[in-house]
C-alpha cells in the first residue's frame, strides 16, 4: 500500500526525517535514558519476587540495557524497524510470567521463555498486514490512551510520596514532584528553542536539587548501592537456557499483548510526525513489531528482561519537539555504554520517586491526548462505541480495583495484571465480534423528482459511523451524491427511480448512482456567469462540482442503465 505524502507537524522542531545538531541529539538521547530507566524498576520487582539479590538485579538491568540499546537502534531503521524514534525498555507486560518462570525454574527458565516470547513476536510481525482489520483507529487509539493512563497509575503514587501500601502522603515528596513537573512544563510552554528541547533534563536536575534541599534524598544511602568498580563488563547470571511447555501459554499471551501495544505506539509515532495522518501504515507497524520481538530475543540470549516499546518516550518526543530518528543511534549507544558504567546507571535508577512520578505524568499528558485524537478520528456507531467503552471501563478497573482479578488463573495474569493489556485484548475481541452481520455493501433508492439531501445525508452518515469512516470522506460523498441527483433533475429520465450502491473497505469508498436515462457529462470547467442564468448552466455547475468532491468519477452503461461511479480515497 502506498503511503500518502507526509505533512510536517507545526509543533515539532525536529521531525522524524530531520537531523538535529549533534549536541541536540546527545541531549535528547540523555532525556530518553531518564524515561527508559523507569523500566528498570520492573526488573527489581521481578528479582525481588523470586527472592533474588541486588547483584542479580544489577546484572539483569545491565544486560537489559544492552538489549534495549540495540533494539532501539534497529527500531529506527526504516525497512527493518518502524522507522521512528520509538525506544524499547523493560516491559511491565512480561512481569507476571517472568516471575512465574523464575519461581519454577530459576533464571535459566526465565531467560529461555523470554527468548521464545521474542521469537513469537517476530513471527507475529509477518502476519500483521493480514490482520490489519483488527487495528482500526478506534482500537489503536484506545491502546495508546490506556498506555498513558497506566503511566498515570504508576506515576501518581510516586509523585505524592507513597512508597508502599498503607503509607501516607509525604509533603516533602509532593513538593519535589511539583518542582520537577513545573520545571518541565515551563520550558515546554514558554520557550521555543534550546530550553524547549530539554525539559526532562531541566526537570530531573530540579528534582534532584529539591530532594537534596528537603533532605528527601541521601547521598550516603546512594553510595551504599554503588558497585565497587566504576567500569566493568556486565556478567550474565548463568549460561544456560531452559524451556517449559506449561509456561508457554502465559508468555505467548504476554507476547500478544506486547505486540498490540507496539501497534498502538507505532500508530502514535505516525500521527505525531504527520499533520495530515489518515490511516495506519502497516509496513511500519510490521517493522515495529519485528524490532520489539528482536529486543526480547536479545534479552533472553544476554540474560535480561523482556522488552517493549516505551510509550512515555513518545510523549517526551512530542513535549520536547524532537522526534528525529537520528536520535536513536546516540540513544542506543548511550544505553549500551551505561551498562559498562554501573555507577552511572545506579545514579540514574536512584532518581527520587517524586521526580519519576513527574516524568510519567508529563509524558502521559501527550500520550493520552494523542490516543484520544486517534480514537476520535473516525465516526463511531453503537457497535464501535460499545467495543471501545466496555474495553475502556474494564481496563480502568484493573487500576481502580485490582483485587477483582486475583482469582484469575495464573496463565491469564499477563492480561489481567495490566490495564493496557486487558483493555487492548478486550477491544480487539469485541471489535471482531461486533463486525458480525456488518455488511460492506449497502443499497438505497431515491427519487429524481425532489430534493434528496436529507435522505442522502442520513444514509451515508449512518453507514459512515457503522464502517468507522473519516467524517471528511463521508461529507464529500454526501455532497458528490447530492450533486449527481441535482444533475439528474435536468435530464429526460425514463424513470424517476434512482438506485445508489455503496461499497467500503479500509482504503476506499465506492458510490454508484444508477438511473434510466442519458449519461451525465462531467464538466472539466466552471460555466460562465451568462451560462449560470440558464438551466443547462446550472446542470453544468452541478456536474463540475461532482468532480471536485470525488477523487475519481466515471460513467458507464450496464444492463441498459447508466451509472455514475464515484471513488473516494480513505
Amino acid at each position: 500500500m502506498a503511503v500518502s505524502e507526509r505533512k510536517r507537524p507545526a509543533n515539532l522542531i525536529y521531525d522524524v526525517d530531520d537531523v538535529p545538531p549533534r549536541s541536540v541529539q546527545i541531549g535528547a538521547a540523555f532525556q530518553h535514558v531518564l524515561v527508559m530507566s523507569v523500566g528498570w524498576i520492573y526488573v527489581m520487582l521481578a528479582v525481588s519476587a523470586i527472592g533474588g539479590t541486588s547483584a542479580e538485579a544489577q546484572s539483569l538491568i545491565r544486560m537489559s540495557m544492552i538489549a534495549s540499546g540495540i533494539a532501539t537502534i534497529v527500531q529506527a531503521w526504516r525497512g527493518v524497524g518502524n522507522g521512528y524514534l520509538c525506544p524499547l525498555t523493560c516491559s511491565l507486560t512480561y512481569l507476571a510470567p517472568m516471575v512465574m518462570a523464575g519461581q519454577q525454574g530459576g533464571y535459566s527458565l526465565m531467560f529461555g521463555m523470554v527468548l521464545l516470547a521474542g521469537v513469537a513476536s517476530m513471527l507475529l510481525s509477518r502476519l500483521v498486514y493480514r490482520l490489519r482489520f483488527l487495528f482500526p483507529p478506534e482500537v489503536t487509539g484506545l491502546m495508546v490512551t490506556m498506555s498513558g493512563l497506566q503511566l498515570v497509575a504508576f506515576g501518581c503514587p510516586r509523585f505524592l510520596g507513597y512508597t508502599s501500601a498503607g503509607s501516607k502522603m509525604n509533603s516533602h515528596a509532593l513538593l519535589v514532584g511539583v518542582i520537577t513537573l513545573v520545571s518541565m512544563i515551563i520550558p515546554t510552554i514558554y520557550t521555543r528553542w534550546k530550553l524547549h528541547l530539554f525539559p526532562m533534563i531541566i526537570g530531573v536536575l530540579s528534582g534532584y536539587i529539591a530532594a537534596f534541599a528537603l533532605d528527601d534524598f541521601h547521598w550516603s544511602s546512594l553510595t551504599r548501592q554503588m558497585p565497587a568498580s566504576f567500569l566493568s563488563i556486565p556478567e550474565r547470571i548463568g549460561y544456560h537456557l531452559s524451556f517449559s511447555l506449561i509456561l508457554l501459554p502465559p508468555f505467548l499471551i504476554a507476547a500478544l499483548a506486547a505486540t498490540l501495544k507496539t501497534v498502538g505506539d507505532t500508530t502514535l509515532c505516525q500521527k505525531v510526525n504527520d499533520a495530515s495522518w489518515k490511516r495506519i501504515d502497516m509496513a511500519s507497524v510490521r517493522g515495529g513489531v519485528f524490532a520489539n520481538g528482536l529486543g526480547s530475543v536479545l534479552s533472553g540470549l544476554l540474560g535480561g528482561m523482556a522488552q517493549n516499546t516505551a510509550s512515555s518516550s513518545i510523549g517526551l518526543s512530542v513535549g520536547s519537539g524532537t522526534a528525529s530518528r537520528a536520535v536513536a543511534l546516540p540513544l542506543g549507544l548511550l544505553v549500551i555504554g551505561l551498562a559498562f558504567f554501573p555507577r552511572l546507571a545506579v545514579l540514574i535508577s536512584a532518581m527520587p520517586g517524586p521526580a519519576v512520578g513527574a516524568i510519567l505524568i508529563y509524558s502521559a499528558c501527550f500520550i493520552v491526548l494523542g490516543g484520544l485524537q486517534v480514537l476520535s478520528s473516525r465516526m463511531l456507531d453503537a457497535r464501535r462505541i460499545f467495543a471501545v467503552g466496555i474495553a475502556f471501563i474494564f481496563g480502568l478497573s484493573v487500576e481502580i480495583a485490582p483485587e477483582l482479578y486475583r482469582p484469575v488463573p495464573a496463565v491469564l495474569h499477563p492480561i489481567f495484571n495490566s490495564s493496557t493489556s486487558l483493555a487492548t485484548v478486550l477491544v480487539v475481541i469485541l471489535s471482531v465480534l461486533f463486525r458480525i452481520g456488518l455488511a460492506k455493501q449497502k443499497t438505497f433508492e431515491l427519487s429524481a423528482g425532489h430534493d434528496n439531501l436529507d435522505e442522502i445525508d442520513r444514509f451515508l452518515s449512518e453507514q459512515g459511523s457503522a464502517w468507522g469512516m473519516r467524517k471528511e470522506v463521508v461529507t464529500r460523498a454526501i455532497d458528490a451524491t447530492y450533486e449527481v441527483m441535482n444533475t439528474l433533475r435536468s435530464l429526460p429520465l425514463r424513470s424517476q427511480l434512482v438506485t445508489v450502491y455503496t461499497e467500503w473497505d479500509e482504503l476506499r469508498l465506492e458510490v454508484e448512482v444508477e438511473y434510466d436515462g442519458p449519461p451525465i457529462e462531467i464538466g472539466e470547467s466552471l460555466p460562465s456567469l451568462e451560462e449560470l442564468n440558464t438551466a443547462s448552466g446550472v446542470a453544468q455547475l452541478a456536474a463540475f462540482m461532482i468532480r471536485q468532491h470525488a477523487d475519481r468519477v466515471r460513467t458507464r452503461r450496464k444492463d441498459g442503465l447508466c451509472r455514475v461511479q464515484l471513488h473516494f480515497e480513505h
